[in-house]
């Protein structure tokens, strides 16, 4: 693996910058869609609310609530449900 300069790293983004402001360059832009709901995904993968909880780092009282529509996912835990949802098979190595 080659050493990273992070110096010209810097540099290279700066000239980006300037080069975006100048409407020289575009930025790329992501929009992020919406995972479906967590009982949805849960169900996809076809397992249990206890071993899905443990495998987003929540209680099982929380993916309840979610589930159940008392409380939405925030954060990471958004991150995490569309990974689940757009790579279960991720999911299914950890289960």
């Amino acid at each position: 693996m080659s050493e990273r300069n992070i110096g010209t790293e810097i540099l290279d983004g700066i000239r980006e910058i300037k080069e975006y402001k100048r409407g020289k360059v575009q930025l790329k832009v992501t929009q992020l869609s919406e995972p479906s709901p967590p009982q949805v995904i849960r169900s996809k993968l076809k397992i249990s609310q206890s071993a899905f909880a443990a495998l987003l780092g929540v209680s099982m009282r929380t993916l309840q609530d979610w589930e159940q529509g008392r409380r939405e996912p925030q954060g990471p835990a958004l991150a995490l449900l569309r990974i689940a949802e757009q790579h279960p098979e991720v999911f299914a190595q950890l289960h």
